[in-house]
């Protein structure tokens, strides 16, 4: 069987962008940036205001990983328009998956509860991470050409349906 030079072209960039992305994967040997390490974040936001914690979703997790291998050739801080709720992040260096959890759930003081807005800054990301109707994530990293981390959880089902709270 014979192969082109566009379909050998094609499956190099495809390797690439897979070897790039650090997948988040079970945390079997005390490894960071785990499963674990994204769910424990996002659990412990969600305990502190009496949310379910979240289980981690495979399929999410998939299209995950697949948006920040995209992501890794440019690191571009843009939403991927897809069918589940989103968070994402980029930073310098090693930007870790409690980092990530923690600078989203950071925003929680900008979130007013009585009036279900934002006040003094971005709370959106907050509200994703603890939205009640959300049951499971799937997360992933991407170390970028230009030497920057891209980070991206998203949430089945979505939140920050406005005029809802979130919890």
């Amino acid at each position: 069987m014979e192969f082109s030079f566009l379909q050998v072209s094609i499956a190099i960039m495809a390797l690439a962008a897979v070897a790039q992305t650090s997948l988040a994967l079970p945390d079997t040997n005390g490894e960071s940036n785990s499963v674990k390490d994204f769910l424990a974040g996002h659990n412990a936001a969600r305990a502190s205001v009496g949310v379910p914690p979240l289980r981690w979703n495979a399929t999410v997790a998939a299209y995950a990983e697949a948006y920040a291998a995209q992501r890794s050739t440019d690191c571009a801080l843009e939403h991927s328009g897809g069918p589940y709720g989103e968070n994402i992040a980029e930073g310098y260096g090693d930007l870790s998956a409690a980092d990530s959890v923690k600078m989203w759930a950071g925003e929680k003081p900008n979130y007013d509860y009585a009036s279900n807005s934002c006040v003094g800054g971005e709370c959106l990301h907050y509200t994703q991470v603890v939205w009640r109707n959300t049951v499971s994530i799937g997360c992933a990293r991407a170390a970028c050409q230009n030497g920057w981390m891209f980070v991206t959880c998203n949430y089945y089902p979505p939140g920050n349906y406005e005029g809802e709270r979130p919890y």
